[in-house]
């Protein structure tokens, strides 16, 4: 990013103004942030010295942060939060440890081998509308619950090797986790983990269980394959790679942390993309129509294949569009280990830096009429030239998400059968929030009546 000069600080609230400004980030991050960029603009202050926190929400801030000087960046404010519950796996780890755990993962997700993998998410998609087709006339379903089963079945399956149907509350235990994540930063972690309060009692008995469950995959894989275990998947993979730690104490934490971490990552992320489809295409009636077009010509009474992804375009632009409005990595923390200069701003060392897709994904110099649900944006035919990093659902640089292209093909075939073969409508009444947990969720989960088209 080319830089003409060098100021001291952006602006932002001083004075009794910051008293709200650190309420809505305890309590209301996508309002302050939101409002933070139509107050100031791009640059924002958000705290001073001495411990100041910047929020930079242009894509040539996010490039410069995000890739041209990663090196700089390490991950942010919310670590600390974030790693009680996940411990050092790989969306909280830095360094070399991070560089080891991406090799040892990376191949799982080759788009070879996830090509090979569509025939389980097509079947585990056709499974779910099974389900919501089975659900009694009348009674509405929770949408949110049932992708979390979903997308639970096709990590196991196609990253684990593994049926994850007999551990179908980890999805709740996960949920206490990251409900406790976000109170002890909302707090700042005023409160003391001993603390007997509810949601840390939650917190504790809900670390304990995945650890009990991640403790028995690997018991299990290696009773199942004997002590060579050498297969390709993710916890084959992982089991491997932790034997070389030297000290067996340390392998076995750090197999726990990375397993927990692609438990949560490798399905949170594309159930709240899915029930935010779940809940857009409902108020467009438009959407619907051309999705089930689209499905019954190119599918037919048959499951997705591989080669259909492309030809699923309409399905396609309107996940895309689904990310832009409610990207499932809505916030990017970063720290600064060295001084830098972003937007002519300095940025010392040791400043918190906010990148935010959820307010860059809405910037007006970027995106006509952002509020607009259009997943015409997205045609390959008419896009406009728009800059890179003005979009980022799986963030950027270094540690763009490792799993985008699996995240992509479950939303678009189990958005393209569900469009096939049912109508899904929300509860008279009901509103859906947004979450910011680890990834942007519906909050309460998404109440709906199943009502079949063929």
């Amino acid at each position: 990013m080319t830089v003409t000069r060098s100021r001291a600080v952006p602006p932002g609230p001083s004075g009794l103004a910051l008293l709200p400004t650190l309420w809505k980030f305890g309590f209301d991050r996508l309002g302050l942030m939101t409002s933070a960029a139509r107050t100031f603009g791009d640059a924002v202050r958000l705290a001073p010295e001495p411990k100041p926190f910047y929020f930079f929400n242009h894509p040539d801030h996010a490039k410069h942060v995000l890739a041209d000087n990663s090196r700089n960046y390490h991950k942010g404010i919310g670590l600390v939060h974030a790693r009680r519950a996940l411990g050092d796996g790989l969306l909280t780890s830095e360094g070399e440890l991070w560089r080891k755990q991406r090799r040892a993962i990376q191949p799982v997700f080759q788009a070879k081998r996830i090509a090979q993998q569509a025939g389980v998410v097509a079947e585990e998609g056709a499974r779910f509308v099974d389900r919501l087709r089975a659900t009694a006339a009348g009674q509405p379903v929770d949408v949110i619950e049932g992708l979390t089963d979903l997308t639970l079945g096709v990590l196991g399956r196609t990253l684990l090797d593994t049926d994850l149907s007999a551990y179908h509350s980890v999805g709740r235990s996960f949920e206490a986790m990251q409900d406790q994540a976000m109170f002890e930063l909302a707090t700042m972690s005023a409160v003391p983990m001993w603390a007997p309060l509810p949601k840390q009692v939650r917190f504790r008995r809900a670390r304990r269980k995945l650890q009990r469950v991640v403790d028995r995959l690997v018991a299990d894989r290696v009773a199942r394959d004997g002590e060579s275990v050498a297969g390709d998947d993710a916890l084959s993979r992982l089991i491997q790679s932790t034997r070389e730690e030297s000290d067996p104490r340390v392998g076995r934490q750090r197999m726990r942390d990375e397993l927990i971490t692609l438990l949560l990552a490798g399905h949170e992320t594309t159930a709240s993309t899915l029930g935010w489809s779940l809940h857009l295409v409902d108020e467009h009636p438009e959407v619907r129509e051309g999705l089930h077009a689209e499905a019954v010509e190119v599918l037919g009474d048959r499951l997705p294949t591989y080669e259909d992804l492309h030809r699923l375009r309409y399905t396609t632009m309107v996940v895309e569009e689904v990310m832009r409005l409610f990207p499932p990595v809505w916030m990017l923390s970063r720290k600064a280990q060295g001084p830098d200069t972003v937007a002519g701003y300095n940025v010392r060392a040791g400043a918190d830096v906010l990148i935010c897709p959820y307010t860059l994904h809405r910037h007006p110099a970027f995106w006509a009429q952002p509020e607009r649900f259009d997943p015409g944006r997205f045609d390959p035919a008419h896009r406009p030239d728009r800059p890179r990093y003005a979009y980022l659902p799986f963030g950027a640089g270094p540690r763009f998400c490792v799993g985008n292209h699996l995240g992509m093909l479950e939303a678009v075939f189990v958005l393209a059968l569900i469009s096939r073969e049912l109508r899904l409508t929300k509860v008279p009444g009901y509103r859906a929030v947004p979450e910011p947990m680890l990834s942007l969720r519906v909050r309460g989960g998404l109440p709906m009546h199943v009502h079949p088209v063929r």
